[in-house]
């Protein structure tokens, strides 16, 4: 349901789902952990957020002083941007405002800023908040955008979905910090997972389906989200444990472990059966990065069509294609054999799951 979700979410370019507060608190709490000076006298931008909905701007303006941010900045859509418009409503805190206006809160993107306590009460909280609209219509490729992430040190948003790829690349051509919020799939974009190989880039805490919430004030649930990020924190650099080769065969598959037909790498379908005493390749599950730690592995590519990485041993021609799918669906159609690794059983061969080719950095008691 959840992948479904997603792929219909982005189809329809509905991108508006809102993170809940408990869950920004929670994948925060893990950098803060690991640093607790992480944030402090840094700007923070929040970009495609809307302090109406979203819980990212509550949340940095309620712990401004606790993190000891040196400014706070939120931009969000103008409403006539927003594919979900019915409904729409302004908030009091907008209208009863002098700068309030009826035409422009429905064409122009609005910022707020939080720098100071305005209110007299000897702290700085939401309550601070400044606001203004914007010269346009607040979308991120905007040149007044650009200029607030080229300002700020760390950027943090839940991006429209059907624009992930685009946004983190706004986010790395200006070589920024960033925490933010996509499906787990991503992974295997080709703008995404050399990041990830490069180790410019890894996920957060929390992965896996999350409940979001729509303008409508209703809740879904999406499969397969997690964050992305490159602000360190502490269960990346812990080591997974694992069992050896000869215990994974005699406690879990019961067999040895299959070998690729087109990569010289075997086919390891369960993170927790990554034999510890492997000295070659092995492809695991995109699962996997949500445990990976780089002090223990090394990523040397993905399975994938164009072999970014020129590590296919086999290339398949579109006869051997339709042949095997000749052979596994005994119906004519071309098998994409290139898109995967492959493992023969019998005489059919069998694509399997996205995988990422990885290997121990070291063995253990081993040069």
């Amino acid at each position: 349901m959840g992948q479904s979700n997603l792929a219909q979410a982005k189809l329809a370019k509905n991108d508006e789902f809102y993170t809940q507060y408990h869950d920004i608190e929670k994948e925060i709490n893990a950098y803060l952990e690991y640093n607790p000076y992480v944030f402090k006298d840094k700007i923070i931008l929040l970009p495609c957020d809307d302090p109406k909905w979203s819980n990212f701007t509550k949340y940095f303006a309620q712990n401004f002083e606790k993190f000891k941010l040196k400014k706070l900045i939120s931009t969000s859509y103008a409403v006539e941007s927003k594919t979900y418009k019915e409904g729409y409503q302004t908030t009091l805190f907008e209208e009863k405002s002098s700068k309030f206006d009826k035409k422009k809160s429905r064409i122009k993107g609005k910022i707020f800023t939080l720098t100071k306590d305005k209110t007299g009460d000897n702290r700085v909280d939401i309550d601070d908040l400044d606001w203004q609209y914007m010269e346009g219509d607040g979308d991120f490729r905007s040149k007044e955008v650009k200029k607030l992430r080229d300002e700020a040190d760390i950027i943090i948003t839940n991006p429209p979905f059907s624009l992930f790829r685009e946004f983190l690349s706004w986010i790395v051509k200006a070589k920024k910090q960033f925490l933010i919020i996509g499906n787990m799939n991503a992974i295997t974009y080709k703008e995404v997972f050399p990041l990830i190989k490069e180790n410019k880039m890894w996920l957060g805490v929390i992965s896996g389906a999350r409940t979001y919430l729509k303008p409508d004030k209703t809740k879904q649930t999406m499969g397969n989200t997690c964050w992305f990020t490159n602000l360190e924190h502490g269960r990346r650099h812990k080591p997974l444990p694992l069992m050896t080769e000869a215990e994974v065969i005699k406690f879990v598959t019961k067999k040895p472990f299959e070998k690729y037909d087109n990569y010289d790498a075997i086919e390891v379908s369960s993170v927790k059966n990554i034999p510890s005493d492997y000295k070659g390749v092995m492809g695991v599950p995109i699962s996997f990065l949500d445990k990976y730690s780089p002090e223990q592995f090394e990523i040397v590519g993905m399975c994938e069509n164009e072999d970014l990485y020129k590590l296919k041993t086999k290339v398949y021609t579109t006869a051997e294609c339709k042949k095997a799918y000749l052979e596994k669906f005994d119906k004519g159609g071309t098998y994409d054999l290139n898109a995967s690794g492959v493992i023969t059983k019998g005489h059919i061969k069998e694509k399997v799951y996205q995988r990422i080719l990885i290997k121990h950095k070291r063995i253990k008691g081993k040069k």
